[in-house]
């Protein structure tokens, strides 16, 4: 089974504006049953999807996610119960120790998602899953990764476990842990996120400008906000007010997007898109057939290629506070 990401009430939307889930799954490009997986939430669903899922139905991109105010509770209390039973496969399957050995291995040897994922002949997404624990991992892809890391399965296995058995792991499985649940609470799988102690704040900077770009004055903040968990002491980090319309109608005029700029952007993901030093443009990147990226925006309709001098200038939304 996929890694199982939100409950989602996309199918009772879809019922009730008549579409069919043919008609849903070649909005997306994705198959038949990649839509049912979806809506039943096994599969993992990126921001760009979500995106599109809720330009597709009409609807506002929160009502998409189960919640304790408008979704039965039976639906609720299921979810919960396979969120705890997945954990619990996960911690007797030593998942989440292999996950974090894999990050502190990737860090020591100064090595970014993407080039491991790359080297292990897998997505990001993929190889991301795995260093947070949430995806099993074959003997196949076991080599792969070993081989990415320039190592063999057995060093590779045997400097986990000394990591492990040293108490090196545990910050690195909580950290992971409380990933996660922003991803698994029931409430909202975007807007949902856990503040930092001492309800630290994140500065937020943009206003409108021209074409749906947005200004940028980093010595002029619009105001500040409560800071998400994952950023914690990334002095980089920061956020920007969505006043623009070029992502669809979805997102509401007063969201938060929060950038982390240190986090590698991939297919799938919201970025920032500088053009300048104080303007930007916030895309939808995706991945075309010879894996080069590009991004997208709306309201009209805007296909921008980037060059690889191009993708030092995108900067990733690892939130979206609505």
């Amino acid at each position: 089974m996929e890694e199982i990401i939100f409950p989602n009430q996309i199918r009772m939307y879809r019922r009730l504006r008549g579409r069919s889930m043919q008609e849903l799954a070649d909005h997306l490009g994705v198959s038949l049953s990649a839509v049912s997986k979806i809506e039943k939430g096994y599969r993992r669903v990126d921001q760009e999807q979500l995106v599109r899922v809720a330009e597709f139905l009409d609807c506002p991109l929160q009502d998409l996610f189960v919640n304790e105010q408008n979704s039965q509770q039976e639906v609720v209390v299921a979810w919960r119960r396979e969120q705890e039973r997945r954990n619990k496969i996960n911690e007797k399957s030593g998942l989440k120790t292999l996950g974090a050995g894999l990050r502190q291995i990737r860090g020591e040897k100064g090595l970014t998602l993407i080039e491991v994922a790359e080297g292990a002949d897998m997505t990001l997404s993929v190889y991301h899953r795995i260093e947070m624990g949430q995806r099993e991992v074959s003997d196949k892809e076991m080599k792969n990764i070993a081989k990415a890391l320039k190592m063999t399965v057995d060093e590779m296995k045997n400097h986990i476990n000394d990591l492990n058995n040293n108490g090196l792991l545990d910050e690195i499985i909580l950290r992971n842990d409380s990933k996660y649940k922003l991803f698994s609470t029931a409430r909202s799988a975007i807007s949902s996120y856990e503040v930092m102690p001492d309800n630290a704040q994140i500065s937020v900077y943009g206003v409108a400008g021209r074409d749906g770009n947005v200004m940028i004055d980093m010595e002029e903040e619009t105001k500040r906000t409560a800071c998400p968990q994952q950023l914690q002491g990334k002095r980089d980090a920061y956020a920007i007010n969505l006043c623009s319309r070029r992502l669809g109608n979805v997102l509401p005029p007063r969201s938060v997007l929060f950038v982390d700029p240190q986090e590698p952007v991939g297919a799938g993901d919201i970025a920032v898109y500088y053009i300048s030093e104080s303007e930007v443009k916030i895309v939808a990147v995706r991945e075309n057939e010879n894996g080069q990226l590009y991004g997208l925006r709306w309201n009209p309709d805007e296909k921008i290629i980037f060059r690889n001098e191009d993708l030092t200038k995108l900067q990733r939304v690892v939130f979206i506070s609505l």
